[in-house]
């Protein structure tokens, strides 16, 4: 009997238990500009001053933190923010306290300024959010030079894009595909100021709700909107040498009921570059086995972008974007191509210049409109997005050619027309439905719709001085269609310390590529007209482990795929010079991958540490190749093509950190080190292109607050030595330097930066075949020195916390927090 009693007495004690342990939720933002504040504590102290439990917001602000019931004093604190106490709160059941507004400690704005100037690292379930504070280096840079400062992330000589030595990265603006950042390729990332971004997120192990393309993974560009009330903007003016001037206007009118803002920008930039390359022939047939080319490229590069945008605020909780993007490009390049041959004597046999002068106008209209309903302030949500894109390209080239030794003769010249025209539609659905306290479920839908004309026009001489006549065997218009549609699921929970995102996507494509022409009807190595259907899944999951409150590790899979751009399959080639040709292959077959993402973030009070091991295994891999066609020049040059072809495996590997480090307020350092290893294995022509690459690439910024407040940063980067199949490329290193100070009462700021200090941004490469071997140095864009002056009207000096818009596709309800 008394231990029935002992029983009962201990379950009605632990009955009673539960139910006196509460839930206390609500949320904490800045005043006066509603920015969540993330990691704001959230204490509930007792009526003899006991601190009885805690916890910090997520990325959001919001907090949920178990208590026994009882009465509290609540107590709100953020670093240089004023702490607020609401006293005598009696929580006797589940409470969702009223939102607290911190506002800044006056005491304590200087060291606000210190952490705004410095790039935040924010780790969620899928991603890494880089918030770009007053980098000083990219004043006056573009969006693309901007991208070379975030971890993980490799601009090259040329502009191309890599995530962790792997080109194949998906571009996303405000976490959709954009004419802004180009239609498969980042050219016009070169034509929009880096002033545009509010920050990056690199995303190495996407959730179900991204594009399954991209096997390295997506970079998400949010670009900034104002969300302070009232009128507000800035004006930014650049000069630079080599020429290069540009002015970008920000303009925001914020009310109760409505948001409109604008973005316009005009560049003036000439880039020149240099390029040298000494081709050692080994075929027997070869008239002059020894060709040296010297290159000398002069770019100037005109644009105009405006972005014009409305928010309408329907309700309290939800609200309707429409936006309209323009860009004009007007540029002008001029190549000069000396080209001298040697005979197997090595003496000068032939010296002849090349000169192509290249004209290129660019169009890129973009339309969108977004609906956004907050059903409820948990997270439960409906986002609607719908998107048409018209982007046009006109390139047109003379080449003209004469010899120089032994005697002075022009040559025929040759006249290439290439317009391209490209329309992409999107339509776009998510819903978020929180489930409890912790769990959420999504689902939605995508699909992508996009067509591309290219008409190749290609007259020549067929005697000096003569008229210029059609090829038909090489003009053509060549049409190319990708459809996409996908469907999402995602479910999401936490228990504990311990949080997942499972998801599942179903993608169907459908690409179509037709060639027409005069003169074209078969292709001995491709059928140039193809229609290839597909629908695979593509399952994801990311788990989160909070070791402590500032500490965690993240687990990762996904399956990725990439999908042949135009330029890859288009058939017919285009040159860089008469004896180097690019062909793209029409037979290529998506890759497939299944990457794996092992990290760990750990934060100080003054460092924060980021890490990561990550595995990938793609198979049906592209590769571009390069072979001697057996054909030869109207000068008796062999001719090289280049073409993307698949292999069968490739197998990346690697290790990444990162360090963010304030030890006083006038010194801020930051770092990152990425070692990988890829492993090739493939035939092709009874070639075999099977290689190992190792290589590694590093940064590291320092920025110093010199006296009179005058700030010094310095950033270096180097890029270690690689090797492809046939190519060995050495290393790379590059310092920029930049000096910033605030004046007329800090609204407005003058900054000088130096781009590329030591002009030591070249690409050298050695490549070996069977039937040649070539050396060459390319260098994209020589040193640049850059003036700019920003002024800014009703607008704090830009805090970077990472604060989230309406219309952005890049939060994950609750699971997108650490």
């Amino acid at each position: 009997m008394k231990i029935h009693i002992v029983l009962v007495a201990l379950l009605s004690s632990s009955f009673l238990f539960a139910q006196n342990t509460i839930t206390a939720k609500g949320k904490v933002l800045e005043q006066g500009t509603n920015y969540p504040l993330e990691y704001a504590t959230v204490s509930f102290v007792d009526p003899a001053g006991k601190t009885v439990e805690g916890g910090i917001t997520d990325m959001d602000g919001n907090f949920a933190i178990e208590i026994p019931a009882g009465t509290y004093t609540v107590k709100y604190e953020f670093i240089s923010y004023k702490t607020i106490e609401k006293p005598n709160q009696n929580l006797q059941s589940n409470t969702t306290l009223p939102t607290v507004y911190l506002s800044l400690d006056s005491e304590s704005l200087d060291e606000v300024v210190v952490r705004a100037e410095t790039t935040e690292v924010q780790v969620r379930l899928d991603k890494k959010v880089y918030n770009i504070g007053k980098d000083l280096t990219t004043s006056g840079a573009t969006v693309s030079d901007a991208l070379n400062n975030v971890p993980s992330v490799t601009v090259d000589v040329e502009g191309a894009i890599a995530l962790r030595g792997n080109e194949n990265v998906r571009i996303l603006i405000n976490g959709k595909p954009s004419a802004i950042a180009g239609f498969g390729s980042t050219d016009a990332l070169r034509q929009l100021p880096a002033e545009a971004i509010e920050r990056v997120e690199v995303i190495t192990s996407p959730s179900a709700r991204y594009d399954a393309e991209g096997t390295a993974g997506i970079l998400n560009i949010i670009l900034k909107k104002e969300k302070t009330l009232g009128l507000n903007g800035s004006v930014q003016v650049n000069l630079g040498v080599p020429l290069s001037s540009g002015i970008t206007g920000n303009i925001n009118v914020r009310t109760d009921k409505f948001n409109i803002f604008n973005t316009t920008g005009i560049r003036y930039r000439e880039s020149p570059g240099n390029a040298l390359f000494e081709t050692q022939y080994l075929n027997a047939n070869a008239s002059n086995p020894l060709v040296i080319e010297d290159r000398d490229y002069d770019r100037l590069n005109r644009g105009f972008n405006t972005n014009l945008g409305i928010e309408y605020f329907l309700t309290e909780n939800s609200s309707i974007t429409a936006s309209g993007f323009l860009r004009l490009g007007d540029d002008e390049d001029l190549t000069t191509n000396l080209t001298s041959e040697f005979d197997a004597a090595n003496a000068l046999a032939v010296m002849r210049s090349r000169i192509e002068t290249e004209t290129e106008e660019d169009t890129s209209l973009q339309f969108s409109l977004n609906y956004v309903n907050n059903f409820s302030d948990d997270g439960h949500k409906l986002t609607i997005d719908l998107q048409a894109e018209d982007d046009r390209e006109t390139e047109t080239s003379l080449i003209d050619e004469f010899n120089t030794f032994p005697a002075t003769a022009l040559l025929p010249s040759e006249f290439i027309t290439q317009k391209e025209d490209q329309n992409e539609y999107l339509v776009q659905a998510d819903y978020v439905l929180p489930i409890g306290e912790n769990a959420q479920f999504e689902a939605g839908y995508r699909g992508t719709f996009e067509k591309t004309t290219t008409d190749y026009l290609l007259t020549e001489q067929l005697e000096t001085g003569g008229p210029f006549i059609r090829n038909d065997s090489l003009s053509n218009v060549f049409v190319y269609e990708e459809n996409v549609n996908a469907l999402y699921t995602q479910y999401g929970n936490k228990f504990g310390k311990f949080s997942f995102l499972l998801g599942l996507r179903l993608e169907d494509t459908q690409l179509i590529g037709n060639v027409t022409g005069e003169d074209i009807t078969t292709n001995d190595d491709f059928d140039v007209n193809f229609d290839n259907s597909y629908t695979e899944l593509f399952p994801t999951v990311n788990l989160v482990y909070e070791l402590g409150e500032r500490e965690n590790v993240t687990l990762g899979y996904n399956r990725r795929i990439n999908r042949p751009r135009g330029f890859f399959v288009n058939p017919f080639p285009s040159r860089s010079s008469e004896a180097n040709v690019f062909q793209g292959n029409p037979s290529l077959r998506p890759a497939f991958a299944n990457a794996f993402d092992l990290g760990y973030l750990k934060r100080w009070q003054k460092l924060t540490l980021t890490s990561s091991i990550y595995y990938q295994r793609e198979t049906d891999a592209f590769e571009r190749v390069s072979e001697d066609t057996g054909e030869v020049t109207s000068n008796g040059v062999p001719i090289i093509r280049t073409i993307p072809i698949n292999l069968a495996t490739n197998e990346r590997y690697g290790f990444e950190a990162g360090i963010l480090y304030n030890p006083a307020k006038w010194l801020r350092l930051n770092g990152s080190f990425n070692l990988f290893r890829f492993k090739t294995e493939g035939f092709f022509n009874g070639v075999d292109y099977g290689t190992v690459n190792n290589s590694w690439f590093a940064r590291g910024s320092s920025k110093v607050t010199l006296p009179s407040k005058i700030d010094w940063q310095t950033t270096a980067f180097y890029r270690g030595p690689r090797n492809d199949a046939q190519s060995e490329t050495e290393g790379i290193l590059s310092i920029n330097l930049a000096f910033s100070k605030d004046i007329m009462d800090e609204n407005a700021t003058i900054g000088f930066n130096v781009s590329d200090l030591f002009n030591s941004r070249k690409r050298i490469t050695h490549t070996e075949t069977d039937s040649f071997i070539s050396d060459s140095e390319f260098q994209w864009r020589e040193r640049q020195f850059n003036l700019t002056f920003t002024y800014r009207f009703n607008q704090k000096k830009q805090r970077q916390r990472g604060g989230r818009d309406n219309g952005d596709f890049e939060d994950d309800g609750d699971f997108g927090g650490s």
